[in-house]
């Protein structure tokens, strides 16, 4: 399994999804984490990308290739974000969950033991 963490600093989860820079990637096998990376996230707004599975006007095809770094992870922590995102990731069959955990490790160990709280009341 694979987990993506918004982040800024490589030590906190960042508070909005569409403006971090990086994921932090955690392989987990076993309940146990044997990778951490850090990959740079493409920006919301990427004036030069252009997809070609979409026409132009939407910002979906921002949403995906923010997304396409992660697109092998099953979930990601974020502590904000806006519908049209959580609705791409869905969609790529990544699942979002919005944590108030400010601590990159703490949130993660508290999704590996089942104990993160998840709050959709958050999205904007």
């Amino acid at each position: 399994m694979k987990i993506a963490v918004i982040t800024d600093d490589q030590q906190t989860i960042s508070q909005h999804f569409g403006r971090a820079a990086y994921y932090a990637i955690f392989t987990v096998e076993g309940g146990q984490i044997v990778e951490r990376k850090i990959v740079p996230k493409p920006a919301h707004h990427h004036p030069n990308h252009h997809d070609p599975h979409h026409g132009g006007g939407h910002h979906d095809h921002d949403h995906g290739s923010m997304i396409d770094p992660i697109a092998n992870c099953q979930v990601i922590l974020v502590r904000g974000m806006g519908t049209g995102a959580y609705n791409a990731l869905t969609a790529r069959g990544i699942q979002p969950i919005i944590t108030d955990i400010r601590e990159i490790d703490q949130a993660v160990s508290a999704y590996l033991a089942g104990s993160i709280v998840d709050h959709p009341e958050k999205l904007h």
